[in-house]
């Protein structure tokens, strides 16, 4: 961590300004300190707001990961302060953790129906990837207690899990590898509505509260997706 920082440089970018110009080489990834930037493509001729990336989000990696020239337009929606990290740095600290991490959970999560269904595409669902770390768990292990406080999304990787919601014991809900859980509490700022349970030795793929909302909260396919798995319980 201290050599990143070290080969880091402070950016400031005023409102408006274009960070990243889609076709061009890629030199450098950004991580953002302050300020909302966004990405754009022209699709069918059409300037199209691809995502929004904001405090503690990284942006400008692909091209240093793959070697290929920039896939979008970034530009400051507002005032910014950022760091930058040029490529050699990058390929000598970096990019091998970042690929071999990528590469264990792409192929995943590219089959996992929420992802795969709700037209996430490949650069969203790295960076899905990026946020993601792993949790592992025994049979009769409590990932999530009802009426606790939400902090977690969880994806099943392996094993087998199942929530119960008190005095609805007989509409318990398994959740097997590619499924998902945790999610209401994050979607609605509201208490577990659930406690959910190893039932064998098993894998989540876990994201936290800022990572979830920074990366889901504005698709609207996945949300209503999201949504409709929370009728379950009621």
């Amino acid at each position: 961590m201290a050599t990143v920082i070290d080969a880091m440089e402070e950016v400031d970018a005023t409102a408006g300004q274009t960070l990243i110009t889609m076709g061009d080489n890629g030199d450098y990834l950004f991580v953002i300190e302050k300020g909302i930037l966004e990405c754009r493509k022209s699709i069918d001729g059409v300037d199209t707001l691809l995502k929004t990336v904001e405090e503690g989000d990284v942006f400008g990696e692909l091209a240093l990961l793959y070697n290929t020239v920039r896939a979008a337009n970034v530009v400051a929606k507002v005032d910014c302060m950022l760091w930058k990290l040029d490529r050699n740095s990058f390929t000598h600290i970096v990019k091998n953790a970042a690929q071999k991490k990528r590469e264990r959970y792409e192929g995943f999560l590219s089959n996992v129906p929420l992802l795969r269904d709700n037209g996430m595409d490949n650069y969203s669902r790295s960076q899905v990837c990026d946020g993601l770390h792993n949790e592992s768990f025994n049979a009769g292990d409590v990932v999530i207690k009802e009426g606790e406080e939400g902090k977690k999304f969880y994806i099943v990787e392996s094993g087998t899990f199942t929530g119960v919601k008190k005095g609805a014991e007989d509409k318990a809900l398994v959740y097997n590898p590619g499924e998902f859980f945790g999610e209401l509490a994050l979607l609605k700022d509201a208490p577990r509505a659930a406690t959910v349970t190893a039932e064998t030795e098993g894998e989540l793929l876990v994201l936290d509260r800022g990572a979830f909302k920074r990366l889901f909260a504005g698709s609207t396919t996945i949300v209503d997706a999201m949504t409709r798995q929370t009728l379950k319980y009621d």
